[in-house]
């Protein structure tokens, strides 16, 4: 027994190295559509800038449409098959969003970054497939240990971005985006190296019976706040984050600086998965997902207290580290909240959600930014914030402190 148990966490460990150096390869798109996306709408558009965040929406609005079909594909082709079907849609949306550049298509655009969006849902399932394939007490870890790949990506993303930006000069930014189709082909490499089931249905048939309906597991208390806190943590940083490289090429500020934000922001989303996962198991979710919110806080009193370059960059970093603990913990939540015979069902209903929640983040972002400025997008973190504190309160007050629904 114990000797399973061994070779289980091995593994595990294992499965979620290699998520995680494909997440940290492929998982580069993210930060490269994000950092150019709007200043790359903004280069497209004509005199009315208020769309220029469009392409970004686009992109969140691919990761929610691919969240369902993304995991209906892994189910069917395997979770190592699945996942590399997902690296070509990636790079078939980094084709396309070349070829919209070099023809200044605006529409073409924010359609490419829908593509690269609907190959993100592919990636937004690495941490669910290091949790399933984990045992009990290594679940949280392997979550964090995945998203640690972020680490490698705020740094290779916004690094790409600033030496092929004028790659194909006096095209701009198209040079960063067809360097998407190269990352897809390593991620792609890296991920043929998983040794997962092939067809694991056959598995989740074995347990089926004892399956819930979807309607049943989704207002459970629990999921209803985890699902709560992960929409609110994720959907406020892409709000401040997708106008954030505007409002610092709006202030004078190069846009170098505004992809390096973006690269310390990024950092800070993943450099503390090293350990979450061990805060997680230590502490409890509810509390990690607490001390994100305060650190949401923490990003919008900063950002409102100036606009100099340190104060764009700082509030980027708490607004990443909140992001960090908010999500990772409300994610722990979720995969406490089914059985192994619904998280197919469960995990695609989360996403669905949760960045259809977030495109509408982003394309606020840009009508905001434009009318009311930066200031407001900060402002607007406070009520959300109070709101998911108001769920988690529900919960404590609701559910036994061990309960597990």
């Amino acid at each position: 027994m114990t000797a399973i148990a061994i070779e289980t966490g091995r593994e595990a460990r294992r499965t979620a190295l290699i998520l995680a150096a494909s997440q940290a390869i492929i998982g580069s798109a993210a930060p490269i559509a994000i950092s150019m996306g709007a200043l790359a709408g903004q280069y497209l558009l004509g005199a009315d800038k208020s769309l220029a965040t469009a392409p970004i929406t686009g992109f969140n609005i691919g990761v929610a449409l691919g969240a369902l079909p993304a995991a209906a594909i892994i189910r069917w082709l395997g979770q190592r098959g699945g996942f590399m079907t997902g690296t070509v849609v990636t790079a078939f949306g980094g084709l396309i969003a070349t070829l919209a550049l070099f023809h200044g298509s605006f529409w073409l655009f924010a359609f490419a970054l829908l593509v690269i969006g609907i190959g993100g849902a592919f990636v937004q399932q690495f941490r669910f497939a290091a949790a399933d394939n984990a045992p009990p007490q290594f679940k949280a870890r392997a979550i964090s240990f995945v998203l640690a790949g972020g680490i490698i990506t705020a740094i290779l993303g916004p690094q790409i971005v600033i030496f092929t930006r004028e790659l194909f000069a006096p095209v701009m930014f198209a040079g960063s985006f067809a360097s998407i189709l190269p990352l897809a082909a390593v991620g792609a490499i890296i991920l043929s190296f998983l040794r997962l089931p092939a067809k694991p249905a056959s598995k989740v048939d074995v347990s089926g019976g004892d399956a819930r309906p979807l309607s049943e597991i989704v207002t459970k208390p629990r999921f209803v706040a985890a699902l709560f806190c992960a929409v609110g943590s994720y959907a406020l940083m892409s709000f401040v984050m997708t106008g954030a490289p505007l409002a610092m090429v709006g202030c004078g500020l190069s846009e170098d600086d505004a992809t390096l934000g973006i690269s310390w922001h990024v950092m800070a989303m993943f450099a503390p998965s090293f350990f979450t996962g061990s805060l997680i198991h230590r502490f409890g979710a509810e509390r990690i997902v607490a001390i994100g919110l305060v650190l949401l806080i923490g990003c919008a009193a900063v950002a409102l207290s100036g606009l100099a370059l340190w104060q764009f960059w700082t509030s980027l970093i708490l607004l990443g580290l909140g992001w960090n603990f908010g999500f990772i913990g409300a994610t722990a939540m979720v995969a406490a909240s089914y059985r192994p015979s619904e998280k197919g069902k469960v995990q695609g209903f989360h996403d669905f959600v949760l960045f259809g929640s977030v495109a509408c983040a982003s394309l606020l972002s840009g009508m905001v930014y434009n009318a009311w400025g930066w200031e407001m997008l900060n402002w607007m973190i406070f009520p959300v914030t109070v709101l998911c504190f108001v769920a988690l309160g529900a919960l404590k007050l609701t559910s036994p402190r061990n309960a597990r629904t």
